[in-house]
């Protein structure tokens, strides 16, 4: 059985996500409710993941903060930018949380192939990754590349909600607020960013479309 989609046209306040998703979750473990896929954006905001470093909030008066109690470290989401919200049993799919994650990074690369766009899996650095060569190297010599998308998951019982985002126009100078994800010297970019007219609706097209071969039906794995 493919996911629930479930699209939210407004914004939606942080603490209101959290709590329907963990109902869905609940719903979800107790056999009552489908896996579900939340499309959504929030209103302006930091989210702090369970590895988040204080120093790495270095403007904390700019947004809300919030403790997220997902993996990772800092973030940001706001209007521009797609969350995609997965509650998916975890434990259906092989309990094996590094290959989930893998697979998430997956499906956006895949989805991200749509518009003719390569991104890349990094050792150490989680989400996914974009050549800049364009852009200057490091000073050690490492090619520049900017994150386009972050994943942040947290397990309950083997079933996993928060899930992932992705830049498709937000506004980027609001990532100076923070170290997002805690890595320095790389950058942020969106599809916009990139030169890519891409708009919500088509990317959550090209999410849909590229699900199916990233996660297959739990009754096929």
């Amino acid at each position: 059985m493919q996911p629930d989609w479930i699209t939210s046209d407004a914004p939606v306040p942080y603490p209101d996500a959290l709590t329907a998703m963990q109902d869905r979750v609940a719903s979800i473990r107790n056999g009552t409710a489908n896996e579900a896929i939340w499309l959504l954006e929030h209103p302006a905001l930091y989210t702090a993941g369970t590895s988040a470093r204080p120093a790495d909030l270095t403007d904390p008066a700019r947004f809300p903060v919030y403790e997220a109690r997902r993996g990772g470290q800092y973030t940001y989401h706001g209007p521009g930018q797609r969350v995609v919200y997965t509650m998916l049993d975890v434990g259906a799919r092989g309990r094996d949380v590094r290959a989930f994650v893998q697979t998430l990074e997956t499906w956006v690369i895949a989805a991200l192939a749509e518009f003719g766009l390569t991104g890349h899996i990094r050792e150490g650095r989680v989400g996914v990754w974009i050549e800049r060569p364009d852009k200057p190297p490091l000073p050690d010599g490492t090619p520049r590349e900017d994150k386009i998308a972050a994943i942040g998951i947290r397990l309950s019982k083997w079933v996993s909600f928060h899930g992932l985002s992705i830049n498709v126009e937000p506004n980027l100078s609001h990532f100076d607020g923070i170290v997002p994800c805690g890595i320095t010297g790389h950058g942020i970019t969106s599809l916009v960013d990139l030169g890519l007219p891409v708009t919500m609706d088509d990317l959550d097209a090209a999410l849909k479309r590229t699900f199916g071969h990233a996660f297959p039906n739990v009754s096929e794995t």
